[in-house]
């Protein structure tokens, strides 16, 4: 089953790096950088629920990354993690945009918990694993879709297409979001094929529902709105 939380984790130490996986793999699928400079990258891509990111790093620092994605205006949720227990530190990354803050070391139950925390927030996780908008309601465990309770006939890339569009209502994504979040940059298929999926999406929801939720936005992308 493919798993619907991405989480970006930006730690040169690579031993923490693979604990901090093992930790969050069970709910979340995980990309791994070891640099400021790679991991500001990969973040600037936009696609991931929670970014995990380190202080001290090399290249860039955890503070010169946060500041940067911020000014990109990227509000993904950002948990950082610092060797440091200083009050100003703390402080400074809060100024700066953070989310939340882990001293190390640490137990792996509370960096779940406050990931799970941050997720919840962001409306990315539930509690009961059900996403909800409007009379749309979608069981990730099961992955099953019903629109007043009655069942929709989604495919696994429409499943995971509506998903995302439904974490991210009211935002603007844009294709290359969109195709590296559902299909990855691994995919042999052409970026194109959003058109057809997003077509084949909308057919199946104005079967229950008598207006457009997905709206096109030419030249850039899609955005998934209800009722204003």
């Amino acid at each position: 089953m493919k798993k619907q939380i991405k989480i970006l984790i930006i730690e040169d130490n690579e031993d923490i790096s693979d604990n901090l996986v093992s930790f969050v793999s069970p709910f979340a699928e995980t990309e791994q950088a070891f640099d400021g400079t790679l991991g500001l990258l990969e973040a600037q891509r936009n696609i991931y629920d929670l970014i995990i990111l380190d202080i001290m790093l090399p290249g860039q620092s955890g503070y010169d990354v946060l500041k940067k994605l911020r000014e990109d205006k990227i509000s993904i949720p950002i948990l950082m993690l610092t060797a440091k227990d200083q009050l100003n530190d703390k402080v400074h990354g809060f100024e700066l945009g953070a989310d939340d803050y882990l001293t190390k070391p640490f137990h792996g139950e509370e960096l779940v918990m406050r990931i799970k925390a941050l997720l919840k927030r962001g409306g990315s996780l539930n509690d009961d694993s059900m996403l909800t908008f409007e009379n749309i309601s979608i069981n990730i465990s099961s992955r099953e879709v019903t629109i007043d309770e009655q069942v929709v006939d989604l495919n696994g890339k429409e499943f995971d297409l509506l998903v995302y569009l439904i974490q991210n209502n009211n935002t603007i994504l844009t294709k290359e979001q969109i195709f590296e979040r559902i299909w990855d940059f691994d995919s042999d298929t052409s970026i194109t094929v959003i058109e057809v999926y997003m077509s084949n999406l909308r057919k199946k929801l104005h079967k229950y529902i008598d207006k457009d939720l997905i709206k096109t936005i030419r030249n850039v992308g899609y955005i998934f709105q209800g009722e204003k």
